[in-house]
């Protein structure tokens, strides 16, 4: 067989085969058990699936015979030397890129949307190969993760459960506008297409623009961005009145609105008017701290962004300039100290990571920085399960593996709940009852 159809084969086996081959009744046996994050985990038990779903969680290595519904020839899969838990979630990830600086501006200019296209199927892969089965893809340029998501909801491509926002709305100007600092007749073609936000009829416009293509959630930006290639800074960029007719038309669908922000004047307007989420959230103070709790929002920490900035400086120095070069090492220096408040006044935290900025597929990594920076093992899990899937809408679906649940699930050597490091080497992952993973 020729090496390249070889490669192909091998791929194709990995990532479908298992799935293909799925019983309709599969037993797991687990050496520990988390399946319900915040609670003690479990011992020695036994996960039974029907159908790509839980059914049952029971004590001990029980085998087909000793349980009444379940036939003779199910699956088994042993996971009696590893800890179990459930599919991890990350709610702030953008599929279509691992680039990052100049090297991300100037592929925008020479790449085509099948590139973007075939790199976001990668970087979906990556993403359930390390654990994480749903994630929340928070903006592209080119509706390409609403195609990804669909065809892999229809199983043609192997990736984690998507929930897109289709295009970020931003203001003209704004950290999201992609003509930022281009010259006249470069900014005129990157601005096709775009869909932004200026005065209150354009922002209901932005809206619904999102609605009709079929987004799961509205990504907003209220505030200036580390990456923005301009010089205006990180304090809000939207009008108290555009920032509530985006979140009151976004509700009117029943769409959810996750906010970027980093300035605290940004994240206040955001919390006011009814935000679900806040991203980033670099600079909050008692008075956002107050709204967090008051309006039950959560907090998306994405400290992994520094991770990102780290390395390509690392491998080339010159990778960012000028103000984005300023902002990225003042992020560098602020990072964590929004999570350490935030947390010790009990704001609800979510998980997500802006993977993208950081790489694909070291997601996990976040755990270590979110323990670093106040979190326990325990409550950085819970995070990346139950919270996130409550921010998500999907809190009766995923984050937790209890009768119904989606059979979403990962094996680690080592105990997490000790040592959360040990997420960012999975060992096996299942998601809706397929194997990916083995």
């Amino acid at each position: 067989m020729h090496p390249i159809r070889s490669i192909l084969a091998a791929s194709v086996a990995l990532f479908f085969g298992a799935a293909a081959a799925a019983s309709d009744w599969t037993l797991v046996h687990a050496g520990r058990l988390l399946d319900q994050p915040g609670q003690p985990a479990r011992g020695a038990s036994t996960l039974v699936i029907h159908d790509g779903r839980v059914v049952s969680v029971q004590d001990g290595f029980v085998g087909a015979d000793a349980l009444a519904a379940v036939p003779d020839d199910a699956r088994v899969i042993d996971q009696r030397q590893r800890f179990v838990l459930p599919g991890l979630i990350d709610a702030h990830v953008h599929l279509t890129s691992d680039l990052g600086g100049q090297e991300a501006l100037v592929s925008e200019f020479t790449n085509d949307i099948a590139d973007h296209a075939y790199e976001a199927a990668l970087n979906a892969r990556k993403t359930l190969a390390a654990g994480f089965t749903t994630v929340r893809n928070l903006g592209d340029s080119d509706y390409i993760t609403l195609s990804l998501r669909d065809a892999i909801a229809a199983g043609k491509l192997p990736g984690p459960r998507i929930l897109d926002a289709g295009r970020t709305i931003s203001a003209t100007a704004g950290h999201a506008d992609p003509g930022l600092g281009l010259n006249e007749s470069v900014r005129e073609l990157a601005m096709r297409g775009r869909v932004m936000c200026d005065g209150v009829e354009s922002c209901r416009r932005a809206v619904r623009e999102q609605v009709a293509r079929g987004v799961d959630v509205i990504k907003i930006t209220t505030t200036g961005g580390v990456n923005s290639r301009i010089g205006a800074g990180l304090g809000v960029q939207l009008f108290d009145d555009e920032v509530k007719t985006l979140v009151d038309t976004a509700t009117m669908y029943g769409k959810k609105v996750a906010v970027h922000a980093h300035g605290n004047d940004g994240i206040l307007v955001a919390l006011k008017h009814g935000a679900a989420s806040v991203e980033h959230g670099t600079l909050m103070d008692r008075d956002s701290i107050a709204l967090f709790k008051q309006h039950g929002a959560y907090y998306v920490p994405t400290l992994s962004t520094v991770n990102g900035y780290k390395a390509r400086l690392a491998a080339n120095p010159a990778a960012y300039t000028g103000e984005v070069l300023k902002k990225i090492r003042w992020r560098i220096d602020i990072t964590g100290k929004s999570l350490r408040a935030a947390h010790a006044a009990g704001v609800k935290i979510a998980f997500g990571t802006d993977a993208g900025v950081s790489k694909h597929g070291r997601n996990a990594d976040e755990f270590e920085l979110m323990v670093e920076h106040g979190m326990s093992p325990a409550e950085a899990i819970h995070a990346a399960t139950v919270n996130a899937a409550d921010l998500l809408g999907l809190a009766n679906e995923i984050g937790r593996l209890a009768p119904g649940f989606a059979a979403d699930l990962i094996a680690v050597d080592g105990d997490p709940l000790a040592d959360v490091t040990t997420l960012q080497q999975v060992r096996f992952v299942m998601k809706g009852g397929d194997v990916f993973v083995p």
